[in-house]
């Protein structure tokens, strides 16, 4: 059986929703912790390989991208692909030390078109059949996020069946920012109905990391009907990391509460510092 996890930075709004009227959200505020620096560290590593899904497929597959590689200089590459432009940048490849295959997906780049106009593609659709067996109807998802996802979809599934297979691998993690963070949400369910199993493999922990006033995880906004996944932590303006359980958890350490609209956001929170880790596309050398 085959194990997925996900780690997402700042991942935009509804990768996936259940159709249902925005008055039915649970505003949930359950007690919210602050990590320790231990618990902290453990997510630095999937940062930095967030953080190389945005160079050239060339360079991940040769796992030569400057820092963002380096930072994970045990990495086996498997396989990459996407332009940046049409196609997200993504990659797979094996961490020995974390007895993990990962899956990288590019971020939004603001000098592209075609990502810009995905984010902006708000309609909800019902997931591609041929991708998702099973699936009903009712689980909808945003549109640009759908079909940019799709256009890879295939291509990683076989790299990572490929790494199954070569490894023996029991774990797969997924990790993407901004964009990057909504096609691996989604690419996450991709992969736990098509990888060959007795059983689904089941997905044992997801994460989203908010770094602060980032307005990116606010929007779409939740009275289209959008929603996130649950397992948000929200980087405070003291830099302490807060775990806010639930789904779209409205206490004020939580992104909802701590930024509600783009008015008390700041975009230029996007990017990071995550435990000093920036984000973009920036440090591909």
């Amino acid at each position: 059986m085959v194990i997925v996890s996900t780690f997402l930075l700042c991942a935009r709004l509804a990768a996936l929703a259940f159709a249902a009227p925005a008055s039915s959200f649970l505003e949930i505020r359950q007690s919210v912790t602050t990590l320790s620096a231990s618990e902290v560290s453990v997510y630095k590593p999937y940062s930095w390989y967030a953080g190389a899904a945005y160079c050239p497929p060339a360079s991940t597959l040769a796992w030569n991208c400057g820092i963002k590689c380096s930072a994970n200089s045990g990495f086996v590459p498997i396989a990459s692909g996407g332009d940046g432009a049409i196609i997200q940048h993504w990659y797979v490849g094996w961490d020995a030390s974390l007895q993990t295959l990962i899956v990288g997906y590019q971020g939004t780049d603001p000098k592209r078109l075609i990502p810009l106009l995905t984010d902006v593609n708000l309609l909800m659709t019902p997931l591609r059949p041929d991708l998702f067996p099973g699936v009903g109807l009712f689980v909808l998802t945003h549109t640009g996020f759908n079909d940019a996802h799709a256009l890879s979809a295939r291509a990683v599934l076989t790299a990572v069946r490929a790494g199954v297979s070569r490894y023996n691998a029991t774990t797969v993690t997924l990790t993407g920012h901004s964009l990057g963070g909504a096609l691996a949400a989604i690419s996450t369910l991709h992969l736990a109905l098509n990888l060959p199993s007795n059983h689904i493999p089941p997905v044992s922990e997801m994460n989203r990391i908010n770094n602060k006033r980032d307005i990116v995880p606010t929007v779409p906004s939740r009275v289209l009907g959008f929603a996130h996944t649950e397992g948000e932590i929200h980087i405070v303006d003291s830099n302490e990391w807060k775990n806010c359980p639930g789904q779209d958890n409205t206490s004020p350490e939580c992104t909802i509460g701590y930024a509600p609209n783009i008015i008390e956001g700041d975009l230029d929170n996007h990017n990071g510092p995550y435990d000093e880790v920036f984000l973009g596309t920036a440090g591909c050398e």
